[in-house]
């Protein structure tokens, strides 16, 4: 057998594309969609936490953040979510029993606050010192100017950042599966990986890894529509059309009146 029809066979076979298709989208596409959308938003607040923290001048607060992060971004995701899901297995049998679905999500949240805390950060301190000098100068103590002027300027121009990052949070899902999920807990990566075993063909792998394009793909468009839109800003309005109607009844536009 050639190589190219072995390829195709381990690859491209359509019976076993429809066979998995059925239960990547009724458990799979779910699942992987909770996972990256609950560690965006819990890493979101635990990154603003270290971004503040990291720009601030008490070094009992900078250090730390500075330590979290680091150690966080260096850690392979794989070796994060081993650490958090067997090392705090007893932990999670105590609380919610034999389920290791909200440690993976508490393992990609804690990734995720690791690299959003740095463009939280960034977004923070692009923001000019005079818009926290008028801050302050209106009125405002140091935490008002952060939370209604710095803070929401900062975060509006990491907005595309941001969904770099929840696209990196929906491929990091796949990982996930190291913690032995339930059936009715398994991302599109661990169905397609199960039928891969079972029937000895990989095409639900390629399945699975057609879903991630089709989720990753048009987020990617959008962050770059995003990114010309902050860039560009909104178009100008047209001027107005000048009144015409002005002129005196019986008076000609030259001013001369025609009697």
């Amino acid at each position: 057998m050639d190589p190219l029809s072995t390829l195709w066979e381990t690859f491209f076979d359509w019976g076993s594309m429809r066979e998995a298709l059925p239960e990547m989208l009724t458990v799979g596409l779910p699942n992987t969609l909770i996972l990256a959308a609950s560690a965006a938003l819990l890493g979101s607040v635990l990154g603003m936490l270290l971004a503040v923290a990291g720009i601030s001048r008490t070094r009992w607060l900078r250090w730390p953040a500075r330590v979290y992060t680091d150690v966080f971004r260096g850690l392979p995701a794989a070796a994060t979510i081993l650490l958090i899901g067997v090392g705090l297995a007893p932990l999670g049998m105590a609380v919610w029993g034999p389920n290791p679905y909200p440690l993976g999500v508490l393992a990609l949240s804690l990734i995720a606050a690791a690299y959003l805390g740095e463009i939280f950060r960034a977004g923070i301190l692009s923001v000019e010192a005079a818009q926290l000098e008028g801050a302050r100068a209106l009125g405002f103590s140091w935490a008002e100017s952060m939370r209604l002027v710095i803070i929401p300027q900062g975060v509006r121009r990491v907005l595309p950042a941001w969904v770099n990052q929840l696209i990196a949070l929906i491929k990091d899902s796949s990982l996930v599966y190291f913690l032995g999920l339930l059936a009715s807990q398994r991302e599109l990566f661990r169905i397609g990986q199960d039928y891969a075993a079972n029937t000895g063909n990989q095409s639900a792998l390629l399945l699975a890894g057609l879903c991630y394009l089709l989720l990753t793909v048009p987020l990617t468009h959008a962050v770059n529509w995003l990114d010309r839109r902050l860039r560009q800003g909104r178009p100008a309005a047209p001027p107005p059309e000048p009144d015409t109607d002005l002129t005196p009844a019986g008076v000609t536009p030259t001013g001369r009146d025609p009697r």
